[in-house]
């Protein structure tokens, strides 16, 4: 079980899209077989199970409500990126897990991102969890509270989901993440030059900290902002900037993809001995 934190967005309708496989509709219902997991205080809101019904753009809005209650709303940084998206995903060779299983997933990763606080059911984050693609789990929510105020995730969150997958995988009796072992002697091998270079791909393309995230986080401000501007070019030019964000995100991919392909081993150069001529005998 692999824990990824994706960098942090302007809105939930990405992250939403992504989770599920496919576009936002406004006429597909998701039940609870696909959203299988969601913030305690939903039901303050949404009484008589109301939310079995809603669609993906619905769940979209949800989540989108507390920044637009509180638009003035930041991070102690002046971040105004408040939604948090984390995926898990399975290993290829594990089972299938149960709807309940899923759901105790969830709520273990939002109590250890953060996000799920005992005791705050009602006045809490807005958060939903989907499970729409084989071996995977997508929980996104809002780090605005109900009231306003942001919820900074831990510093060591990383260090939180890690440890939290590693248990549930016990829990569950999935298969666990491969660490393996380093001699002493690998562990102190300077870095090769390809190596060192694909650190530099890889701090590229960070979704966290890496500078095209920052990037990709203001396009996606700037298209955020014109689109709720009046007037036909306002959404034309919103639109064109949301492209380059993905355009962004792709090539944060790719560079991603190279970064792991320099840091693979390359094939051991035959040995020496093998590598001399032979010379006649005397």
């Amino acid at each position: 079980m692999i824990p990824r934190l994706h960098a942090r967005a302007h809105s939930p309708r990405e992250p939403l899209a992504e989770a599920l496989g496919r576009p936002l509709s406004s006429n597909e219902g998701l039940t609870e077989y696909t959203v299988v997991a969601h913030w305690p205080g939903l039901g303050y809101y949404t009484p008589d199970d109301e939310q079995k019904t809603w669609t993906s753009v619905e769940w979209a809005e949800h989540l989108e409500d507390p920044y637009l209650e509180h638009l003035f709303a930041a991070s102690p940084d002046d971040d105004r990126h408040p939604i948090l998206h984390l995926d898990v995903r399975l290993h290829p060779d594990d089972r299938e897990l149960t709807g309940p299983e899923w759901a105790e997933t969830a709520h273990r990763f939002a109590r250890a991102a953060g996000i799920e606080v005992p005791g705050s059911a009602e006045h809490g984050w807005r958060w939903i969890a989907v499970q729409a693609q084989p071996g995977r789990l997508d929980l996104i929510a809002n780090l605005i509270h109900v009231d306003g105020t942001w919820r900074t995730p831990p510093a060591d969150i990383l260090q939180r989901l890690a440890g939290e997958a590693r248990r549930i995988e016990q829990d569950l009796n999935l298969i666990p993440v491969r660490t393996g072992t380093t001699p002493r002697s690998a562990a102190r091998t300077v870095p090769s030059a390809s190596a060192q270079l694909a650190g530099v791909l890889t701090q590229l393309a960070d979704e966290q900290a890496g500078p095209l995230a920052t990037v990709r986080g203001l396009v996606e401000h700037t298209a955020y902002r014109i689109a709720r501007q009046p007037g036909a070019a306002d959404t034309d030019t919103a639109h064109r900037l949301e492209l380059i964000a993905r355009r962004l995100h792709a090539v944060q991919q790719d560079l991603d993809a190279t970064a792991a392909h320099l840091a693979q081993p390359r094939a051991a150069a035959a040995p020496a001995a093998a590598r001399r001529t032979a010379h006649p005998s005397p």
